[in-house]
């Protein structure tokens, strides 16, 4: 503690203010979870739409991907690699409905979400997803 704060009242009020400001920066931090969720899948979806236009869809796919990664980066950087677009992409294909993914998983991450893309079973990944949610698991837990 600093000088000035000696009594109890006064530190009881500091105390108040750090818990609020925790609160404000959880709130703050699930928020931005949240959109990034919501970006990340409909990229995927506009990706797989695009796919769909595309008259040879295997070689079309790839080189659509690899177009949009070097457009993304140059424009917003990191976070925009082939990798991640594949990602977005089976992300849109697992979970299709988002409102659906929004009502039963609000509360986790895209760590959390990319982990269950490796599960092969898209029923098995929205069973991993949806206990991982209720049950409050950590990517670790998930993992």
């Amino acid at each position: 503690m600093s000088k000035g704060l000696s009594n109890i009242t006064e530190l009881s009020f500091v105390n108040d203010i750090k818990k609020i400001v925790e609160q404000g920066r959880r709130a703050a931090y699930g928020a931005v979870n949240s959109v990034m969720i919501n970006t990340y899948w409909h990229i995927g979806k506009r990706i797989v739409e695009q796919e769909q236009n595309g008259k040879e869809r295997a070689e079309y796919g790839k080189q659509l991907i690899e177009i949009l990664s070097k457009e993304l980066t140059i424009a917003y950087g990191k976070g925009f690699g082939t990798r991640n677009l594949w990602l977005f992409k089976q992300f849109y294909q697992t979970f299709n409905d988002l409102e659906i993914l929004h009502t039963r998983v609000q509360n986790l991450t895209w760590s959390h979400i990319r982990t269950t893309l490796r599960v092969e079973n898209p029923v098995a990944a929205r069973w991993y997803l949806q206990t991982a949610s209720q049950e409050m698991w950590s990517v670790r837990t998930l993992d």
